[in-house]
């Protein structure tokens, strides 16, 4: 898990925005002393903590939530979207050399809290779980590891008897481990008193105890209420939405720096505040890098251990892109994976040859962002056995320009209603015409790009009446963590070994 301090990048937040530390990735030994320094560095200030992890060390987990109420801070259940320089980025620096402090958006569409997470979110003076936001629980699964010792042990005779002098060990081999996922008795008074210290029903306790370790028991909203494991049904907007610095009194994790001094970064501290993004003009927008593609598996733990998989296509279409997109295919050996695309950009020839490989393959697409766990793909961050993890996210999804060509390759086209989509007059007009009517796109489309001057912003209903989306569905329904669960079982679910098949940590949920 890391720990960053986020400013709402919200238009028309400045001066006054609310800021929060954003907690994202899995709870180790050592996650507490992070966030300990991270609270030494705001120096007193009181910021929620908005948190989106699948879990890890119980132990951990208790000294966090202990961490956060000592300190009277508030937690929410939210993913944090960054604007600019993301915590991953190495050289992301200012002009002066400096780095940059965070900007960005809470929302609590596709987080989670689950394993040992609620533990550290009961920590919270007020605590929150939005409606698209997952929080579940489960047995623990405790490990033990089996060592081998050699010991040296030094004697002396004294009237003829041995006494001990000293005891020493001299190696230490591992012999091997084993796994226990029934709560002790021990453990549960552990975690009985944690619970009753920081007021939450007993109740909690009592479902983890009758999930199985290899499942996750998802909490409901009026059942969380009841449990008193949350305050108020309320999402994560009621810590970081912008217009809650209006409210009088001011809640203590808003702030306002005057024009003058957000302007100069040098004389702002890391990671407390940064210079107000410009913001983009419509006629000449931020130029997309390349499209890279991306083998992704599901990161929701409520999916495991049968999880979807999808390839992420993001960023502009070059006449690159075709190629690359086979490359990906072929080496998938067959595998039918969905195709999930954000592009705002690209060449028109490109997209029509990458759409109609997309359906020669007989692949579907979504039009949706893929939010990665840990880290996004690059050199740095290398994908573990060839995949990585991640969710899909509608609302960030953006799909404009030739986007639409290579959307309409897909056998079933998905775009939810929060996705942005937007078309316009794309040349040469016959070929893409041809395109269109070849993969059975309605004449609408073609008619509404022809008298479209600039981009046209496309409803759902619209994209429908045209052809291009072939049902109500979103990304969810390609990528969601429970379709492996529904009968036919899809194409792109794949089982993994079991995480509890190789012992790592001495007690984890």
């Amino acid at each position: 898990m890391r720990f960053v301090v986020v400013r709402s990048s919200a238009p028309g937040c400045e001066p006054n925005c609310p800021e929060w530390i954003s907690a994202e990735g899995t709870i180790s030994a050592g996650t507490p002393s992070l966030l300990k320094r991270t609270l030494r560095a705001l120096g007193g200030r009181q910021l929620p903590v908005v948190v989106n992890s699948p879990g890890g060390n119980v132990d951990a987990a208790l000294a966090l939530g202990r961490l956060i109420r000592k300190n009277k801070l508030d937690t929410a259940v939210g993913m944090t979207v960054f604007t600019g320089c993301e915590p991953d980025m190495k050289n992301c620096k200012d002009k002066d050399g400096k780095p940059t402090g965070y900007f960005g958006m809470a929302y609590d569409s596709g987080s989670m809290c689950n394993s040992a997470c609620p533990l550290m979110f009961s920590g919270g003076v007020r605590r929150v779980v939005g409606d698209f936001a997952y929080l579940g629980v489960h047995q623990i699964t405790t490990t033990f590891q089996r060592m081998k010792l050699v010991y040296r042990t030094t004697y002396r005779v004294v009237n003829g008897k041995k006494k001990i002098i000293s005891t020493k060990i001299i190696s230490r081999k591992n012999a091997g481990s084993y796994k226990t996922y029934e709560m002790s008795k021990a453990t549960e008074k552990q975690l009985a008193a944690y619970l009753k210290e920081m007021g939450i029903d007993q109740g909690v306790l009592g479902t983890m105890k009758q999930t199985q370790a290899s499942d996750i028991q998802q909490i409901a909203l009026d059942a969380m209420l009841r449990l008193k494991l949350v305050t108020s049904l309320d999402t994560v907007d009621l810590m970081t939405e912008r217009t809650i610095c209006g409210l009088d009194p001011v809640p203590a994790n808003c702030r306002a720096i005057p024009a003058s001094k957000i302007a100069k970064t040098a004389d702002i501290p890391i990671a407390d505040a940064r210079p107000v993004l410009p913001q983009p003009v419509e006629s000449m927008p931020p130029k997309e890098a390349d499209m890279r593609f991306v083998l992704v598996r599901g990161s929701n733990p409520l999916c495991n251990p049968d999880c979807p998989e999808w390839i992420s296509a993001e960023g502009a279409i070059t006449t690159r892109t075709p190629e690359t997109l086979r490359q990906l295919l072929d080496a998938t050996v067959g595998r039918r994976l969905p195709i999930v695309i954000s592009s705002q950009e690209g060449d028109i020839q490109a997209a029509v040859a990458a759409g109609r490989l997309i359906r020669d393959r007989k692949l579907d697409v979504a039009v949706a962002h893929t939010d990665f766990v840990d880290c996004a793909p690059s050199a740095d961050c290398p994908a573990k056995d060839g995949v990585h993890v991640g969710l899909t996210n509608d609302t960030q999804g953006q799909c404009a320009s030739a986007c639409a060509m290579m959307v309409a390759g897909g056998v079933r086209r998905l775009i939810g209603p929060a996705v942005h989509l937007s078309v316009g007059a794309l040349e040469p007009q016959d070929e893409v015409k041809a395109y269109l009517e070849e993969m059975a796109i309605g004449p609408g489309l073609i008619a509404a790009m022809q008298r479209s001057s600039s981009q046209r912003q496309l409803d759902q209903d619209t994209a429908l009446k045209f052809g291009l989306a072939t049902g109500r569905q979103s990304a969810d329904e390609l990528t969601g963590a429970t379709i492996c669960r529904s009968p036919p079982r899809p194409d792109n679910c794949r089982i993994m070994p079991s995480t509890n098949a190789e012992a790592d940590t001495p007690a984890k949920l």
